[in-house]
């Protein structure tokens, strides 16, 4: 059951968590941690491209290449929550190593195995080992430094995300076209493994018990406990509703772009700028966060991003559509890591892995649901219906966080 900081609905202190003693030098323990995630985040991503290439290769429909892709989310969907509780308990030096050998194993199974099958499992693989290396790290990264620190941590974090998640594709795109399609593990391999080396030169960047926070002895339940705290749930709603929207941004805008008659390097040009905005963002936010509370920040972001939807269907112009894909990624691009910094305020000391585990659940789920659903919407009712309904879904996402509040 929640413990003494969750009493009441409405304000939920981010104090009282005791410091994280471990590390001597805190904002070089952060760096060191995020540089270990850009590196393994580089090679995961890089590998949805090379996987995807690959079955091109082998001359796979479009289906089977959707079903190797959707295998990417289904080990989050399904066990991030039981990843997050042992995540809890266990190491995270352990399960960052684990973690890291397992996707590093994983990328060499098409070299060593040929054909589909090798690919789907490998797939399989890669988004559960993902998962066990990367919710310690999402876990423990909030606690370094203090409150103060929290919400710049997860912003920088964020950031080496976004820049691993472009430098990944594009590595992996080149390797292919200049040295082979299934030299390119290889190459990948090499990011994923880099943080076992890391580890092995700095042990003491990740600690070796997983208790390190305060109230790390309160009594555990189940999910459906974290799910009963109403600041917490109405965090993972509206992230959920916020990256759904990114989602349906990368889905529809090519369709919609088609539909007006956009150039295919126009529509990829917008969708690039989104995420452009997002860096930026997540490059201001630690001093957005020095004046204002991560809810503050998370609610004015989520609105903005219902205002840039509204806007899509009203224009055609690549010059104006640009501007509106700008502003919505400055929305969406706050969402993640001030949802991080919440989720760690907000959950009970000994459950934090497992509360970001509940969130990741959730976010896999809509992200294979909303294609599927706003496609449906947008061929029966039209591209305006389907700009405005997702609108409307953030302002109410929204408005569920209108009374969240966090200690400064």
């Amino acid at each position: 059951m929640p413990g003494p900081e969750h009493v009441g609905e409405t304000r939920v202190p981010a104090t009282g968590r005791a410091p994280v003693a471990w590390y001597a030098q805190p904002d070089m323990t952060v760096y060191l941690i995020v540089l270990m995630a850009f590196l393994s985040q580089a090679g995961f991503g890089g590998s949805r491209v090379a996987v995807s290439l690959h079955a091109l290769h082998l001359s796979a429909n479009q289906f089977a290449i959707g079903v190797v892709i959707a295998l990417y989310s289904l080990c989050p969907m399904l066990f991030a929550i039981l990843i997050g509780r042992m995540a809890d308990r266990v190491s995270p030096r352990r399960l960052v190593l684990l973690g890291t050998l397992i996707m590093t194993g994983a990328l060499l199974i098409p070299v060593l195995v040929p054909g589909i099958p090798a690919l789907c499992v490998a797939a399989f693989i890669l988004g559960l080992s993902h998962q066990v290396f990367s919710l310690p790290i999402e876990a423990l990264i909030g606690g370094i430094g203090g409150v103060e620190k929290r919400a710049r941590n997860y912003a920088i974090i964020t950031m080496a995300w976004s820049a691993a998640n472009f430098l990944g594709p594009m590595m992996a795109g080149f390797s292919i076209d200049h040295i082979g399609q299934l030299e390119v593990y290889i190459v990948l391999a090499v990011f994923t493994f880099a943080p076992v080396v890391m580890l092995i030169m700095r042990p003491e960047m990740l600690p070796e018990s997983a208790r390190v926070k305060a109230g790390a002895e309160e009594k555990r339940g189940s999910v459906l406990d974290l799910w009963r705290i109403p600041a917490l749930r109405n965090t993972i709603i509206a992230a959920g509703v916020v990256g759904s929207a990114q989602d349906l941004f990368q889905f529809y805008m090519p369709i919609y772009g088609h539909s007006i008659e956009l150039s295919a390097s126009a529509i990829g040009t917008i969708l690039g700028t989104s995420s452009l905005a997002a860096f930026v963002i997540r490059g201001i936010l630690p001093f957005l966060s020095r004046r204002l509370t991560e809810a503050q920040i998370l609610k004015s972001a989520i609105f903005i991003a219902a205002f840039a939807f509204s806007l899509f269907p009203l224009f055609a112009h690549p010059y104006a559509l640009g501007v509106i894909a700008f502003v919505l990624g400055l929305g969406v691009g706050c969402a993640m890591p001030m949802t991080m910094s919440l989720l760690y305020a907000m959950a009970p000391a000994s459950r934090l892995a497992e509360a970001f585990g509940l969130h990741k659940t959730v976010r896999n789920a809509t992200h294979l649901v909303v294609p599927i659903v706003f496609g449906s919407i947008g061929a029966a009712f039209g591209f305006v219906t389907v700009f405005l309904a997702n609108s409307g879904l953030l302002a109410t996402a929204g408005f569920l966080l209108r009374k969240l509040k966090t200690a400064r």
